[in-house]
């Protein structure tokens, strides 16, 4: 990240939360990351933080909101992609667990633990929770079928080798989540 990116995110943050009316926009409706009581949403710069690849920085955001929020399920479900991100599979596994436990209809958890689960080699288990997460989302996002179809050919592959393994892409989803797309690996 640039120190200009840098800047010009913090300044937009601090802008916002300096916002004479606390940030609230028409009929004193608050702008989407902004809380009336605390400033910005941790969630929010964390997210925003996470897009810039900032994930230390973003892993102070997402437990400041555990701190502002409790442990809710997009909190959890942050928490657990930035330790991936960061390399901590252990810490991700355990929390992207809690967050299926504490909803089991929530996709981007399910979907964020099965790139946990092929990246330590439970790949057994990666793809039944790729199917969980597919058949939960109906079947409407092509990354996630990217991921199971991966995970299947993992499994059917019984010669595999690690130069034929594809680039697993972990990519933000929606408010709080982030997906695994895999890319060819370049020989």
């Amino acid at each position: 990240m640039t120190a200009t990116k840098f800047v010009l995110l913090f300044a937009s943050l601090f802008l916002t939360a300096c916002d004479p009316t606390g940030g609230s926009g028409v009929n004193g409706t608050l702008a989407p990351g902004v809380s009336s009581e605390n400033g910005v949403d941790g969630l929010l710069v964390g997210h925003r933080l996470m897009e810039a690849g900032e994930y230390e920085l973003a892993l102070k955001a997402y437990l400041r909101a555990a701190s502002e929020q409790g442990m809710t399920i997009d909190v959890l479900s942050a928490l657990g992609s930035v330790n991936l991100r960061l390399g901590r599979l252990g810490q991700s596994e355990k929390l992207l667990r809690q967050a299926v436990k504490k909803d089991p209809t929530f996709v981007p958890a399910w979907n964020n633990l099965g790139v946990v689960l092929m990246e330590t080699g439970q790949t057994g288990e990666a793809s039944r929770v790729f199917q969980t997460a597919y058949a939960l989302d109906s079947g409407e996002s092509d990354s996630i079928r990217k991921n199971l179809r991966l995970a299947l050919e993992k499994i059917d592959n019984t010669t595999y080798a690690e130069e034929d393994v594809s680039n697993y892409e972990l990519v933000r989803r929606g408010s709080s989540s982030y997906l695994l797309l895999a890319t060819p690996r370049e020989n």
